[in-house]
């Protein structure tokens, strides 16, 4: 067993997996957190036109971070299937060629918002109001996406083996640098949105080579150089597939979120400033049912290569039990507390604001767990390697949710349509979920029995 490592194949089922996803929903909160400071502290300490500007930046740069998070995930069940299969050599060959690949991938995804900044705003419906604000903010925040992808590719080595403390230790350690620097440079130097887009682009950097120096120094399982970037075929064909299918569903969720991001902006600022802070604590709020829905699907792929259909099973008995548990808790937490939870993003002289916010949140809060199930969803089919069902159930989810939410905008009950439209997108995709397992996912399980 390799420092840090867990084998998820042995032993019990929820403790492990538990124990396991806990520091993964630790460092995505930590990782959220970090993202909102720019936020909370643009909003409180410059004005709600920099909230809007940088909460409409956000939803752009989650959709770009999504497709580099996708492409590391995907890789991350092949190397998830032959640490469970306990073929090391196969496990370095497959890191070596997807690093390569996915980075230049990320060249890519690097260099074309940067050439294209302006006609992406345009689309997105930006006011003139906000323009300014968005364009500088993005024009710094686009410089991070290579230290994203460092990060992102070696957290989804480490977490491949069962290692989620090491990702954990160095987004924390980002949280806190970007904090500090966004205190120092909008508070203390005045810089504005300017000063927190560097905040946040120096903590990502630290972040990305701080993980990759660590994995290559005590991972000795994932240390891999250029020899072994060797071509093999069908161990590329396969990572492909699973990387760009994964990075697709990232990324339709994330478009979805865009295009309603556009029905939102069309109502002002006010709505927009709201919309930008409830997203946030949307993003804190089922950060556990995501990634102990991603916790789950580590714990899938590991039994996969190990052969053991049957405690896939059972672990799927146990991950319904949790996720159920998570969503009635953090349901009613939202539900009861929004007005507080909005007041943390905008001064409470902004009674119009906190107003729009608290009833998007009420609307919200009464329906996590079924987003709760739908990330198990995901998470399932991911590991079984069917990642074209996770984008389906993606596309039924976020396509009923942006067709709806330009529907309902248009009736008398306005914004509120658009809040609306999210839990209904989610049962429908809950329902196509269980209908999928039911028909597909039970045989992939059966097929790992006495491999």
């Amino acid at each position: 067993m390799t420092t840090g490592s867990r084998n998820l194949t042995e032993g019990g089922i929820i403790a492990p997996l538990l124990s396991f996803a806990l520091p993964l929903i630790l460092g995505n909160m930590l990782q959220t957190l970090y993202n909102a400071a720019d936020s909370i502290i643009v909003g409180r300490f410059v004005g709600a036109e920099a909230l809007a500007a940088v909460g409409s930046a956000y939803s752009l740069m989650t959709f770009l971070t999504s497709l580099m998070i996708g492409l590391s995930m995907g890789a991350g069940i092949v190397f998830s299937y032959l640490y469970g299969e306990k073929n090391t050599e196969k496990l370095r060959n497959a890191l070596g060629i997807s690093f390569l690949s996915i980075g230049v991938i990320s060249i890519f995804l690097t260099i074309i918002p940067i050439v294209f900044k302006h006609q992406i705003m345009h689309i997105l419906q930006v006011p003139d109001d906000v323009y300014e604000g968005m364009s500088e903010y993005l024009g710094v925040v686009f410089l991070g996406l290579p230290a994203l992808f460092i990060y992102n590719f070696y957290a989804s080595g480490a977490r491949a083996i069962g290692n989620s403390s090491t990702p954990l230790l160095y987004m924390a350690l980002s949280a806190v640098m970007n904090i500090i620097l966004d205190l120092y440079f909008v508070i203390s130097l005045g810089l504005g949105i300017w000063g927190a887009a560097v905040a946040t682009v120096i903590s990502q950097y630290a972040a990305g080579i701080g993980i990759a120096i660590t994995i290559a120094r005590k991972e000795k399982i994932l240390r891999f150089g250029i020899k072994d970037m060797k071509a093999d075929r069908h161990l590329f064909s396969e990572l492909m597939s699973l990387s760009v299918m994964t990075s697709l569903q990232q990324s339709v969720m994330n478009l979805g979120i865009l295009a309603v991001q556009g029905i939102v902006n069309s109502f002002g600022s006010s709505v927009m400033a709201a919309f930008a802070a409830g997203v946030k604590i949307d993003s804190i709020a089922y950060m556990p049912l995501q990634e102990f829905g991603n916790a789950f699907s580590t714990f899938v792929s590991q039994n996969g290569g190990a052969g053991k259909g049957e405690r896939i099973r059972q672990g799927i008995r146990y991950a319904l039990i949790v996720i159920s548990i998570f969503g009635i808790i953090i349901s009613s937490l939202i539900f009861i507390f929004p007005e507080s939870l909005i007041g943390i993003f905008i001064d409470k002289a902004n009674a119009e604001v906190i107003s729009i916010g608290t009833h998007y949140l009420r609307i919200e809060g009464a329906f996590y767990i079924l987003i709760g199930y739908l990330f198990l969803f995901y998470g399932i089919f991911r590991a079984l390697k069917t990642p074209s069902i996770s984008l389906v159930l993606t596309i039924i989810s976020l396509g009923l949710r942006v067709l709806l939410a330009a529907i309902l905008s248009k009736l008398p009950i306005g914004a509120t349509g658009i809040w609306l439209s999210i839990p209904i997108g989610w049962l429908i995709a809950d329902i196509s979920g269980a209908l999928f397992y039911f028909t597909i996912g039970r045989k992939r399980i059966r097929s790992m029995l006495n491999r």
